[in-house]
C-alpha cells in the first residue's frame, strides 16, 4: 500500500507540521493526547505529546509504521494502560535535544555513587562483585539479528496483551521517551531526560529499539544481547543502576541478574 501525508492530527506533533512526511495507509482511529496543564504545572502545551488509537493494535500494525518510521518521523510504542489510562495526560513532554547533554555514563556513575554514599558498608554485597566502585559501562554487544526485525518479534510477544498504539514525533525511540513525556521511572529519577540517553546508549551498543511503555514499565527489544557470563553481568550493572527494582526485587544479586538476562533478546524495566 503507498503511503499519504500526515493527517491534520498527527502534523500537530511536529513544529513544522510535518512537512514533507508521509504515513503507511491504514492508521487506526485515534487521536492526540495533550498533557494535563494541572499535571505538569507548566499550563497549555504547544502540541499534542503524542497520538493514541482508540483499540488495541496487532503485532503487524506495530511493525508497519516501525518500517514507516524513517518517512512518517513517528516512532510506535505499544501502549500499556494495566496500571492507569494514557489519555488523562499524566506526562510531562520534553525537548528531545536536551538530551545530547547527558551520557548513559555519566548516569551510572551519578546513581552509583550516590548510592554509596548513603547506604552502610555492608549494604554494599548487593553490588558484588563491583562494590563502591563503578564499573563504567558494558562493551557492545554482537548483533545476532537485524534490530529492526527483533523489534518485530517482541512487539508480536506483548501485542496479544491488547494495547493501544502511540505514535511519536521522534527520531528514534529513546527520543520519543522525553518527547511524550513518560513519567515511569519517577520513583527512581525524577527527570526522564538522562535516562533516556542511556536508553539510546543501549540502542547504539546492544541494538535495543523501544517497543513498549507502560505507566511504570519499560520493554525494549534487544539485537545484540550479551551473551558471555562476565559481559553480561557489567551489563546487570547498568540495569541496576537504570532500574534497581529489576535486581532488588527481581533475583536479587547481580551475578543471578546477569545469568537472567544473558543471551535475552528482551529487557523489561518496572519501577515499584
Amino acid at each position: 500500500m503507498k503511503d499519504h501525508q500526515l493527517p491534520r492530527e498527527l502534523s500537530q506533533l511536529f513544529a513544522d507540521g510535518g512537512r514533507g512526511r508521509t504515513l503507511p495507509a491504514g492508521l487506526p482511529a485515534g487521536d492526540v493526547v495533550w498533557p494535563d496543564p494541572g499535571y505538569t504545572g507548566l499550563g497549555r502545551a504547544a502540541r499534542p505529546a503524542f497520538w493514541m488509537s482508540d483499540e488495541p493494535v496487532t503485532a503487524a500494525e506495530w511493525a508497519r509504521f516501525r518500517k514507516g518510521h524513517a518517512r512518517s518521523g513517528l516512532w510506535p510504542i505499544l501502549l500499556d494502560e494495566s496500571a492507569q489510562p494514557w489519555a488523562i495526560g499524566q506526562i510531562v513532554p520534553d525537548d528531545p535535544r536536551q538530551i545530547d547533554h547527558f551520557t548513559a555514563e555519566g548516569f551510572m556513575a551519578e546513581v552509583w555513587q550516590e548510592w554509596v554514599a548513603q547506604m552502610p558498608p555492608e549494604a554494599l554485597g548487593e553490588l558484588e562483585p563491583f562494590g563502591a566502585i563503578c564499573p563504567g559501562l558494558a562493551p557492545p554487544g554482537v548483533l545476532r539479528a537485524d534490530p529492526g526485525a527483533v523489534a518485530d518479534w517482541y512487539a508480536g510477544e506483548l501485542a496479544p496483551r491488547g494495547m493501544p498504539l502511540g505514535l511519536v514525533a521522534a527520531h528514534r525511540g529513546a527520543d520519543a521517551l522525553a518527547v511524550m513525556g513518560w513519567q515511569g521511572a519517577l520513583h527512581h529519577n525524577e527527570w526522564m531526560v538522562p535516562m533516556a540517553a542511556v536508553v539510546r546508549s543501549w540502542e547504539d551498543r546492544f541494538g535495543a529499539r523501544v517497543v513498549s511503555v507502560g505507566f511504570n514499565t519499560l520493554d525494549l527489544s534487544v539485537a545484540a544481547p550479551p551473551t558471555e557470563p562476565e559481559h553480561a553481568l557489567h551489563v546487570a550493572a547498568e540495569h541496576w543502576a537504570f532500574c534497581p527494582d529489576n535486581v532488588v526485587q527481581g533475583p536479587g544479586d547481580l551475578q543471578s541478574y546477569a545469568e537472567q538476562i544473558a543471551g535475552g533478546h528482551a529487557w523489561s524495566f518496572w519501577w515499584d
